[in-house]
């Protein structure tokens, strides 16, 4: 029998390796932008055509690399980071300049231009599908200057799985505003078809997230900061009253890495509990100092997914220290009674007169004369059953809207009652129906939008004015990325420029009249949905419109509307569930009603 068990080849082996580590143009740039950093670089420039598709050149200032070593650094396993194993475990630079560089000269057509401050020319290199055309002295600038070209041009089916030009340069905006973030001192550039989409000179963190995210953010932002033997912690976190239903402003760094910690993600989020609807996210910008030795950074290939060793107790550090910044601005929660509970304070009038308070005291009141005391409590007693029987004849009988044999014309006539602006309860045959008002108006809509996208059937209403939204720069993105798609509903959303949208008009169903929130909601169940690869485009926008556009608990509903929302939703395909599966309504027998009045 033959052997079966060979070496691959170097090329065959780079592009495996770039398939771990290069997903699409963002992970290049990720790559480029990290590997400019280590370099020692004071300014950074990213330029993009298509999306990165097409070009991807990242410039830098940067120590610049020797003949030798420009050539070297596009074998495997190359790297000045590295000498020997006890090395991983104290890594506080960004990239390793050899694997990357290996891993995009294997699926795409590679320039690299360098110079170090002690030499006179530079080194021009080019390499294509890991196989090096040319190597020449040219004059060029300190620093380092590298050229994509034609990113998986020898992998087609990877090129024919990336998405849109807009989806495509989201991911690198992602990826930018990572590292723009973790290193504030630095300036960044980053142009898409000779356009400028960032211009971030070196500043401080908070200018920093300003210039990412708009001059608007300055006043959500408050400082946090502790420092314990297991880490220090220092950032800002946001005011809970701007905090947004888009999840986008959210961002851990550790030792100037940017990680996804989905654990450190709740222990901000317990401590906004008490403060911020559940639907909402605040702003946060935290970074971590710590022993490297203490976590590990290479459990995954994009080294984003960061395991620490006293993880529980970075925990209760975080929790703590979110907690005493939102208690020192004053961000606490205050009382919220319900009107059930507020005590009435009288007014004085001016025109009233002011009189002596006077006692209402029965003088008679004799505690030891036991039958008239009995006496007074039975009249007491009937007065209060008078009450609570009318009570029962003008209220309680008619609002649940019970029919039978006995029933009145009055109580025939109500047929749906609404619980606590949430439920809609009516009776059935066998009991008594519970509705979810909210999450029947989502399965209305979704069908309704489903349908509309097929047909391409437009049914909007205008805004009285036209409303201005600004939002951060993927939100942006992705709503310019939707714009077509929607717009099929009846969202007249066009561009403004600098992040910003003009909103003329949305679909003629929408519930919620704060304009700012649905298009919050939509592109926030859009990212929900994006990774769900057994919805389409049409599902995913469907269902996040239906979402974004359902009336919100609390929302009163007259009889007729009541009755409407009922009528649709029967002529519903799926009236049981909401798209997502939640259920949309209970019948409670009329044997369990009884065992609770038994």
């Amino acid at each position: 029998m033959p052997d079966i068990i060979q070496l691959l080849p170097d090329s065959v082996a780079n592009q495996i390796a770039a398939g771990e580590v290069i997903q699409r143009p963002a992970s290049v740039v990720k790559e480029l932008m990290e590997n400019a950093i280590d370099a020692g670089s004071s300014s950074v420039t990213v330029r993009l055509k298509d999306a990165g598709k097409t070009y991807i050149q990242v410039l830098d200032n940067g120590r610049g690399m020797t003949a030798n070593d420009a050539r070297l650094c596009f074998e495997r396993h190359a790297t000045s980071k590295i000498s020997e194993a006890n090395d991983l475990f104290a890594i506080r630079t960004m990239g390793f300049r050899g694997e990357a560089l290996a891993s995009i000269a294997a699926i795409a057509e590679v320039s690299l231009k360098t110079k170090t401050a002690s030499n006179e020319l530079g080194t021009h290199i080019r390499v294509s599908g890991s196989k090096i055309e040319s190597q020449e002295q040219d004059r060029i600038s300190e620093g380092t200057n590298i050229t994509v070209r034609n990113l998986f041009f020898n992998v087609p089916a990877r090129r024919k799985f990336l998405k849109s030009d807009q989806t495509e340069l989201r991911h690198i905006i992602n990826e930018f505003n990572h590292t723009a973030l973790a290193y504030p001192e630095v300036e960044f550039y980053l142009m898409h078809n000779d356009g400028t989409v960032f211009n971030l000179p070196g500043a401080h963190l908070k200018n920093r997230i300003s210039g990412i995210f708009g001059k608007q953010i300055l006043q959500n932002l408050i400082n946090i900061e502790t420092e314990t033997s297991i880490a220090k912690i220092s950032g800002f976190i946001g005011k809970p009253e701007h905090a947004k239903k888009t999840f986008g402003e959210q961002f851990l760094f550790v030792n100037q890495r940017f990680m996804k910690h989905p654990y450190f993600h709740k222990a901000i989020m317990k401590a906004y509990e008490d403060i911020l609807p559940a639907d909402h996210y605040p702003s946060y910008f935290i970074f971590f100092e710590t022993d490297p030795a203490s976590i590990d950074i290479n459990i995954h290939p994009t080294k984003t997914e960061i395991k620490f060793e006293n993880e529980r107790s970075v925990w209760q550090i975080l929790h703590a220290a979110t907690r005493e910044a939102i208690g020192k601005h004053n961000l606490s929660p205050t009382l919220d009674f319900s009107r059930e509970g507020i005590i009435d304070i009288p007014v004085m009038k001016k025109d009233q007169e002011i009189s002596v308070p006077t006692e209402n005291i029965n003088r008679h009141f004799n505690p030891f004369d036991a039958d008239k005391n009995d006496h007074e409590r039975r009249s007491a007693h009937q007065d209060w059953q008078k009450l609570y029987d009318t009570k029962n004849n003008q209220d309680l009988s008619p609002g649940l809207g019970f029919s039978g044999e006995d029933s009145n014309e009055q109580i025939q006539e109500i047929r749906y009652l609404q619980l606590k602006g949430k439920f809609i309860l009516t009776p059935v045959k066998s009991g008594l129906m519970v509705i979810d008002q909210r999450r029947a108006h989502e399965r209305i809509l979704y069908e309704q939008h489903l349908e509309t996208l097929q047909k391409d059937a437009v049914n909007a209403q205008n805004t009285l004015f036209p409303e201005t939204i600004e939002l951060n720069s993927n939100d942006y993105r992705l709503c310019l990325e939707l714009m077509g798609e929607i717009g099929k509903l009846g969202f007249d959303i066009r561009d403004f420029g600098k992040n910003c949208v003009i909103v003329h008009s949305i679909p003629a169903n929408t519930a919620v009249p704060d304009i700012k929130s649905v298009i919050e909601t939509l592109l926030e169940q859009y990212k929900n949905y994006q990774s769900e690869l057994t919805l389409d485009q049409h599902e995913k926008i469907a269902r996040s419109t239906a979402i974004a556009a359902a009336i919100r608990y609390g929302k009163q509903l007259n009889s007729k509307e009541m009755q409407e929302l009922v009528d649709q939703l029967f002529g519903c395909s799926n009236p049981n569930t909401t798209p997502g599966g939640k259920p949309i309504l209970n019948i409670i027998k009329i044997e369990d009603l009884a065992k609770h009045l038994a």
